[in-house]
């Protein structure tokens, strides 16, 4: 393939763009910001389900407390129409006062059970609202954390596509210079070595492998038209030339 020198040089400036590009793109695929923010969403999910069953398990206990509170109630208010029973003397079968206080002591001990059970279902009550008060707090710092993630994220983002778009104006610029042909033949190396389409030849040595060329292929160069596109015999990437490729 034949191109003008300037067309070759060209192709390093365009390199030189595409490399940047491609070094924007790993800085946002890599950012440590945006692994971290992911993260704290993870867990800021994981928080919410443990508050909604948190919050799940006190709705159940409260209406369970409230059950205990009934029986508790319909028990004390049976012992005490028994009790003012026993006491207005209007019963005087001596088997009907002992049936009769016989209840009470029966309802006396079902009024410490039931009591002994709203006890227990209240402490319950109280560590589950505590669990949904913590997660809570949980959750208020890892949003906390994602707020600030995500801004630092946005600001690189920002950084990134601002750049980008300079760079991207500069390349479509450098492309206007370069024939159909040979940018084709870049873009399709470029392809096959990931990313590197064209090298400078540097005192005898290609930028694109960091090889030193053999004397044989260095005097091949030397004896070259100008406007012949080479290629490096190591990476294949095409091999311009300049004032300091040492010919």
């Amino acid at each position: 393939m034949k191109a003008e020198p300037s067309q070759q040089l060209a192709l390093l400036d365009i390199q030189a763009c595409d490399t940047r590009l491609a070094q924007l793109q790993h800085r946002i695929d890599t950012l440590p910001e945006s692994t971290e923010l992911a993260q704290v969403r993870e867990r800021k999910e994981y928080l919410r389900r443990e508050i909604v069953a948190a919050e799940t398990i006190v709705s159940d206990l409260e209406r369970e407390r409230l059950k205990a509170d009934a029986d508790v109630d319909l028990v004390r208010e049976r012992s005490r129409k028994d009790r003012e029973l026993l006491d207005s003397g209007s019963i005087t079968d001596p088997k009907q006062l002992q049936n009769l206080e016989s209840e009470i002591s029966s309802l006396a001990k079902r009024q410490n059970d039931l009591e002994d059970v709203e006890l227990e279902i209240m402490e319950r009550l109280e560590g589950a609202q505590a669990a949904v008060v913590q997660l809570t707090s949980d959750r208020a710092e890892v949003e906390g954390n994602e707020e600030r993630l995500a801004a630092v994220v946005a600001q690189a983002q920002s950084e990134v596509e601002t750049e980008r778009a300079e760079v991207m104006a500069d390349r479509e610029s450098l492309v206007s210079t370069v024939s159909e042909e040979l940018l084709a033949l870049y873009e399709k190396i470029r392809g096959d070595h990931a990313g590197l389409g064209a090298a400078r030849l540097h005192r005898g040595r290609c930028e694109g492998c960091h090889l030193e060329l053999p004397p044989t292929e260095v005097s091949a160069i030397k004896a070259a038209p100008a406007d012949e596109v080479l290629r490096c015999e190591e990476c294949r990437c095409i091999l311009v030339r300049t004032e300091e490729s040492g010919l």
